[in-house]
C-alpha cells in the first residue's frame, strides 16, 4: 500500500472512531430513557429566589411530574434549560420514587430577573413547559440585600428565621414587604429616599418608620433602593422608559 493510501485509511479510521465516541458521549449524557410519562410539571420548591451573580442559588430548584389525576410520576423525563450563562447540575434526568427532580442553578454574570424552563414529555410525544423566575444581584444591589438583613426585614418582613425573629406581628401597622411592587413601584426614588432618609412623617406615612439618613451614607441608601426595585414583584419599570413586549 502506497504511503498516500496509508495515510488516508489511518485517518478514516480515526475519525470512524471518533465518531463512535462521540455518539457514545451522546448515549451517556443523555441518560437513562424515561419509564413513565406525565401530563402535568409543576414547581415544588425554588421559584423566586435572590443570589448573587455567578454563583448557585441557596437552595436547589425542585419540580415535579404528575399524571392526570394529579399523582406523581415516577421515571418521568425533565429537563432544564435558561439563559446563556445560566447552568445546572444536572441539566436533565428522571424523576424519583416521590415524582421530583432536583437540579443546582447557578445564575449568569449579569445582574436581572433569570427565567428557567423545566420540561417533560407526555406520551403522545407533547412537550410541556415549566416557567420559574429567578433573581441575580451585583454587588451594588447585594449591598442593599445585606443592608436589608440588617436594619429592615425585621419589620418588612413577616416571616421569621433561625437568624432573624420578625417583629411584624407586633406593629400595629404593618410595613410593606420590599417585593410588594403594586404598592412600592408606585413611588418614586425621590419618595423611597425621603421616607428612608426622614422616617415616615416624610410622606405622611406611620411614624413607627424610623429615619435612617444619619446611619447610612447616600450610596448605601441607593443600594438599598437599587435592591428594592429588583425584588418587586411585579417588576419595577422606571417611568419614561419603553418596553419590549416579549
Amino acid at each position: 500500500m502506497k504511503m498516500k493510501e496509508l495515510f488516508l485509511a489511518i485517518v478514516g479510521l480515526c475519525l470512524v472512531s471518533a465518531g463512535t465516541g462521540c455518539a457514545r458521549q451522546s448515549a451517556a449524557a443523555a441518560g437513562p430513557p424515561p419509564a413513565a410519562s406525565g401530563t402535568v410539571i409543576v414547581e415544588s420548591s425554588g421559584g423566586k429566589q435572590i443570589g448573587a451573580t455567578g454563583t448557585a442559588l441557596p437552595q436547589p430548584v425542585v419540580v415535579q411530574v404528575n399524571d392526570e389525576q394529579g399523582n406523581a410520576v415516577t421515571g418521568a423525563s425533565v429537563s432544564f434549560s435558561g439563559a446563556a450563562g445560566v447552568s445546572f447540575d444536572p441539566p436533565r434526568g428522571l424523576t424519583d420514587s416521590s415524582g421530583q427532580f432536583t437540579t443546582t442553578v447557578s445564575l449568569g454574570e449579569m445582574a436581572g430577573r433569570y427565567q428557567l424552563v423545566a420540561s417533560t414529555t407526555t406520551k403522545t410525544q407533547k412537550k410541556v413547559d415549566l416557567k420559574i423566575e429567578e433573581v441575580a444581584l451585583d454587588y451594588h444591589r447585594r449591598l442593599g440585600q445585606l443592608l436589608d438583613d440588617k436594619y429592615c426585614s425585621r419589620c418588612h418582613n413577616p416571616e421569621s428565621t433561625p437568624e432573624r425573629v420578625s417583629n411584624f406581628d407586633n406593629l400595629e401597622v404593618k410595613p410593606h414587604a420590599f417585593t410588594e411592587g403594586d404598592v412600592l413601584n408606585r413611588m418614586s426614588d425621590a419618595d423611597l429616599i425621603a421616607i428612608i432618609s426622614h422616617g415616615g412623617p416624610a410622606l405622611n406615612r406611620s411614624p413607627i418608620m424610623p429615619p435612617y439618613g444619619y446611619t447610612l451614607s447616600k450610596a448605601e441608601i441607593q443600594a438599598l433602593i437599587a435592591y428594592i426595585r429588583m425584588i418587586s414583584d411585579p417588576p419595577y419599570q422606571a417611568p419614561g422608559m419603553v418596553y419590549a413586549q416579549k
